[in-house]
């Protein structure tokens, strides 16, 4: 954390200090509850009338506090309230939306606190006010109930088969008819998904207002070790733009990937058998200073391939590369390495021989550009039959800079961890009839 936004975090808490001390007990007891003396601007309905709220920010901004302080404080305000809370999955919206840390019932004081019963799913207030849970999974279940108010949590990640995430909102705002002034909080980070393009593009209309922020804003609020770690693994990334900054990115016209693809072949779920794994590399064409792509990627028993780490290297050294090769190798138990040899031949298979003699090496020379190589392996990502083991945003950035015209938009002098990403997944899905031919083994 830089000095400046130590000293600011600092003074905040000093203030904050200074006035609950001059509280008496009563209004100590009190004081987290006022939400706004605690909340930024930004985490404060619009002041003018609106029937949809867009908070779109970056990971930590405050969200989930913002919506749950916004649900509390219509509860308690409205006896006859009929609130949906809708999250991805129903155990999200009770672990996040009323459970959680910054949930409603951790936001409520003593003598307000609502009751949660799990078999019926709802929230009950002292007051009679009530909030049901649904899952965005289950799009069905808001055909029918009527509701005054509701808050959709992280639809960015909702549900995309069968247009799901779409479903959902459609049903839910068909019954968002209850009293005078319905209304619609929806908090999530800008994911490129059809449902959250769609919001930002009624902005434009009127019809929805979009409160931005980043990560940045709550600085005084979260964990130094946090803002230290996303800092490390986002920043300069496009990803980091939309997962830090709170930046809604747009893919470009004619990338052979788009953003959305990524959100919809995300996997972390349960193992599955692997039959092969490989782990594909693209040494840099100088000795010292250029990227190494290095991909390790895996084909399922169903039939699935699987990328599974990013162990690229940037300025990396011949003994640098070959050596985190040599570790991936070890630690996936991949049974092959695939190494391009149009820069640096038999130097390439040298340098990784003098990691591990044993490494079972298989050296491609590409007959094709980049581009073509990849335009194969981008059909695949269309298809759903390659899945993503968790985000992996420079490779993701450089994936979306691969243009159909033989050109490279993306971040970088060029697009390393895509080409050895495509030489992975060629090795494992394309078979004999890939681009790639073989030199030595």
């Amino acid at each position: 954390m830089s000095a400046d936004l130590t000293f600011l975090v600092e003074e905040e808490a000093e203030v904050r200090g200074r006035v609950v001390e001059a509280l008496d007990q009563v209004e100590k007891n009190e004081f987290d509850y006022h939400w706004d003396l605690l909340a930024r601007p930004s985490q404060l309905p619009p002041k003018c009338q609106w029937r949809i709220w867009l908070i779109l920010a970056g990971r930590g901004f405050g969200k989930t506090r913002s919506g749950a302080e916004w649900v509390r404080s219509v509860a308690e305000n409205s006896p006859n309230a009929r609130i949906a809370l809708v999250a991805s999955s129903l155990s999200e919206a009770r672990r996040i939306m009323v459970e959680g840390e910054s949930g409603i019932i951790a936001c409520s004081s003593p003598s307000s606190r609502p009751v949660f019963e799990a078999s019926l799913r709802r929230l009950r207030f002292p007051n009679g006010a009530l909030a049901h849970l649904f899952s965005a999974g289950e799009p069905e279940s808001l055909r029918g109930p009527e509701h005054s108010h509701a808050w959709c949590d992280e639809i960015g990640k909702w549900p995309l088969s069968a247009e799901r995430a779409t479903r959902c909102w459609d049903n839910l705002q068909m019954g968002l008819r209850v009293g005078q002034n319905p209304q619609a909080v929806v908090t999530t980070t800008p994911r490129t998904v059809p449902l959250v393009e769609r919001l930002i593009e009624a902005e434009n209309h009127g019809s929805v207002i979009v409160t931005r922020g980043s990560t940045h804003e709550n600085i005084g609020n979260l964990p130094i070790r946090f803002f230290e770690a996303i800092e490390a693994e986002y920043a300069g990334t496009q990803i980091g733009r939309q997962e830090i900054e709170g930046e809604f990115l747009q893919d470009i016209e004619g990338a052979l990937w788009s953003r959305s693809t990524f959100e919809a072949v995300r996997d972390p779920g349960p193992e599955v058998t692997l039959d092969r794994i490989v782990v594909a590399v693209d040494p840099p064409i100088s000795k010292s200073g250029d990227e190494c792509g290095i991909i390790v990627a895996g084909l399922g028993a169903d039939g699935l391939g699987r990328v599974l780490a990013d162990c690229s290297l940037p300025n990396a050294r011949p003994g640098d590369w070959a050596a985190a090769v040599n570790t991936a190798v070890l630690e996936w138990g991949a049974d092959r390495v695939v190494a391009e040899a149009n820069q640096g031949g038999d130097m390439v298979e040298n340098v990784l021989r003098a990691a591990n003699r044993e490494l079972p090496i298989k050296l491609v020379h590409a007959s094709r550009g980049k581009i073509a190589r990849a335009e194969p392996i981008a059909a695949l990502y269309q298809a759903r039959r390659v899945l993503h083991r968790t985000i992996f945003p420079q490779l993701e950035d450089q994936l979306c800079g691969l243009m159909t015209g033989g050109q490279y938009a993306g971040p970088g002098r060029s697009p390393d961890r895509a080409d050895a990403l495509v030489w992975a997944l060629s090795e494992l899905m394309l078979g004999h009839t890939s681009y790639p031919s073989v030199r030595s083994i």
